[in-house]
C-alpha cells in the first residue's frame, strides 16, 4: 500500500550527544524543558524503544533535582503525544513542505498534541505552548535556525485549526491514531465494534485499585477513601476505580499493602483460577507480580512465580514485599520446564498462563505499543504462545486447571488459540470463563465479574482493558 502524505512518519532521530543540552537555557519546571525531553522520548520510540524505557533513560541522564521537577510534565506530554501521533504527524506532513530535522519535528508533534484539544479542555494555554516550543528549539544551538519554522507552523495551526483537523479525517492513520495494519485487523475481527475499540484505546485508562482481601473488604476501603475525601466506585469483587488519578504514595494504604494498582479486567485472572488453601500453583510469565500477589491474597497456596527475565523477576519480589506475601520466585523459560522444574516435583493444581502477546488490549495505558508492533509480530507471538502452552499442559495434574490469558484483542491470540489448544488435547475440557473482553470505558457502575460469569462481554458500563480468558481442566 502506498503511503499517503499524511501518513508519513517523521524520521527517527539520531542519538543526542547530551540529553542535558536543553537544560543550559531552560528551567527544569518550564514547559519548554518538558517539550524538549518529551520530544526525545518520541524520537526514541520512533527508533524502536519502548516509551517507559525511553523516559527512564532520559530521566537517568538528568541531575536528580532536575528529573524530579520535570518528570510529571514530560511523562504527560510523551504519553499524550503517543495517543495522538497519527494526527499530529499528519498535521506536520501536510503543513511542512520539507520534513524538518528529526528533533525539530518531534518538538512540533509534542506541541501539536497539546494544541489539538479545545482550549477549554487544554492542559496549557495555546500561546504558552507556542512560546515554549519556540524556546525549546532555541535552547539547542544546532536547531536555533528552526525557531521561525516552529513558530509559523504552530500559529498557522491555531489560525486554521478546524480546517486542518478536518483534513486529517480523510486519512485513517491520522483519524484513528493507529497504523493501517492495526486498523484493518481490528475492523476485520470486530466489524460491529471496531470504532469503539479504537476510540477506547485513545482514552487514558483510569486508576483502578485491587483491595487486598487479607487486609480489608471493598466496603471498608471505600469508607477509608471517603474519610480522605477521595471519590471512588466499586467495579468488581476486589476492584475500586478512583474518580481521578493520583500518585500512589498518596493512596491510603498503598505502602502498607492494603491495595495495589491493577486493571479491573486483569483482576479476573486470580478470581477465575479458583485457588483454594493448600493448592500447588504456578504463575507462569509472572512479572511484574500483580496477579501473583492477587493469588496469594485469595488463598494460602504453595506458589511458584516464574519469569524468564531476571530484572523483571526482581519486581515480583518487590511487589510481594510490599504486600508482605511470599512465593517461590524462579527464573526460567515457561516453554522449557527443564530449566526450572525438576522431574521429581509434584504437578500443579492450577497454572496461570498469562503468556506474551501483542498487548493490543492495553494500548490506552501503553500507547507506544501500536507504533512498535508490526503485523508480522502476530504469527510469531501465536507460535510462542503455543510453545508455552504445550510445555505447561503436562505439568497440570489430573483434575487440575490451566487458565490461558492474554491482554490482546486479536482473535489469533484469543479464541482461535483456545480452539487450537482444545482440538489438540483430547484430555483438555474447556470450562466456563470470560472469553474475550473488549476494552470498555465506564458509563455507570457495575460488577465486572457478574457479567463475565454469565458468559457475556463485560460491556461498555465497565472500565477495563482488553483481555482474553480460556480455562481448561485436565481429565
Amino acid at each position: 500500500m502506498t503511503r499517503k502524505p499524511s501518513q508519513r512518519p517523521i524520521s527517527p532521530p539520531s542519538r543526542s550527544r547530551d540529553t542535558r543540552l536543553s537544560t543550559l537555557h531552560l528551567a527544569p519546571e518550564s514547559l519548554g524543558f518538558a517539550l524538549d525531553c518529551a520530544a526525545q522520548a518520541v524520537g526514541a520510540v520512533r527508533q524502536g524503544a519502548a516509551l517507559p524505557a525511553a523516559l527512564h533513560s532520559i530521566f537517568m541522564s538528568l541531575p536528580e533535582g532536575v528529573a524530579a521537577a520535570s518528570r510529571g510534565a514530560v511523562q504527560d506530554i510523551a504519553y499524550r503525544t503517543m495517543r495522538r501521533l497519527g494526527t499530529v504527524e499528519g498535521l506536520v506532513a501536510n503543513v511542512v513542505r520539507k520534513p524538518p530535522p528529526p528533533h525539530v519535528g518531534h518538538v512540533l508533534v509534542c506541541a501539536l498534541a497539546l494544541l489539538v484539544d479545545e482550549e477549554s479542555n487544554a492542559a496549557y494555554a495555546p500561546f504558552t505552548v507556542v512560546d515554549q516550543a519556540v524556546n525549546a528549539i532555541g535552547a539547542r544551538r544546532e536547531f536555533a535556525f528552526a525557531k521561525g519554522l516552529v513558530n509559523a507552523v504552530l500559529r498557522n495551526f491555531l489560525r486554521e485549526r478546524e480546517t486542518l483537523l478536518a483534513d486529517t479525517r480523510n486519512d485513517e492513520v491520522a483519524r484513528w491514531n493507529y497504523p493501517v495494519w492495526w486498523i484493518d485487523a481490528v475492523r476485520k475481527a470486530w466489524p460491529d465494534a471496531w470504532q469503539d475499540i479504537l476510540t477506547a484505546g485513545n482514552s487514558q485508562g483510569p486508576l483502578t485499585l485491587r483491595v487486598n482481601a487479607r487486609h480489608a473488604t471493598v466496603d471498608a476501603y471505600l469508607q477509608t477513601l471517603r474519610e480522605h475525601q477521595i471519590p471512588a466506585t466499586q467495579i468488581g469483587d476486589h476492584a475500586v476505580r478512583l474518580d481521578a488519578p493520583m500518585p500512589v504514595e498518596r493512596i491510603p494504604g498503598f505502602n502498607e499493602g492494603v491495595v495495589s494498582v491493577q486493571d479491573a479486567g486483569a483482576q479476573l485472572a486470580a478470581q477465575w483460577l479458583g485457588v483454594r488453601d493448600g493448592m500447588r500453583v504456578l504463575d507462569a510469565c509472572a512479572a511484574p507480580g500483580g496477579k501473583t500477589g492477587h493469588l496469594l491474597e485469595l488463598a494460602n497456596i504453595d506458589l511458584i512465580a516464574l519469569e524468564s527475565d531476571a530484572t523483571r523477576a526482581r519486581r515480583i519480589g518487590e511487589n510481594l514485599q510490599r504486600l508482605k506475601l511470599n512465593a517461590h520466585v524462579r527464573i526460567g523459560d515457561a516453554g522449557n520446564p527443564t530449566q526450572w522444574h525438576d522431574a521429581a516435583d509434584q504437578p500443579f493444581d492450577r497454572i496461570l498462563a498469562d503468556v506474551p502477546c501483542s498487548a493490543s488490549g492495553i494500548v490506552r495505558r501503553h500507547p507506544d505499543i501500536r507504533w512498535l508492533r508490526r503485523a508480522s509480530d502476530i504469527p510469531a507471538l501465536v507460535e510462542e504462545q503455543r510453545r508455552i502452552l504445550e510445555a505447561l499442559w503436562p505439568l497440570v495434574k489430573p483434575g487440575g486447571e490451566l487458565l490461558y490469558v492474554t491482554c490482546s484483542i486479536f482473535p489469533e491470540e484469543g479464541e482461535l488459540q483456545a480452539q487450537w489448544f482444545g482440538n489438540r488435547h483430547a484430555d483438555a475440557v474447556r470450562l466456563d470463563a470470560p472469553g474475550q473482553l473488549l476494552p470498555a470505558v465506564a458509563r455507570a457502575p457495575a460488577d465486572v465479574s457478574a457479567g463475565s460469569r454469565a458468559g457475556q462481554s463485560t460491556g461498555s458500563s465497565l472500565d477495563h482493558d482488553g483481555f482474553f480468558y480460556a480455562r481448561f481442566q485436565k481429565r
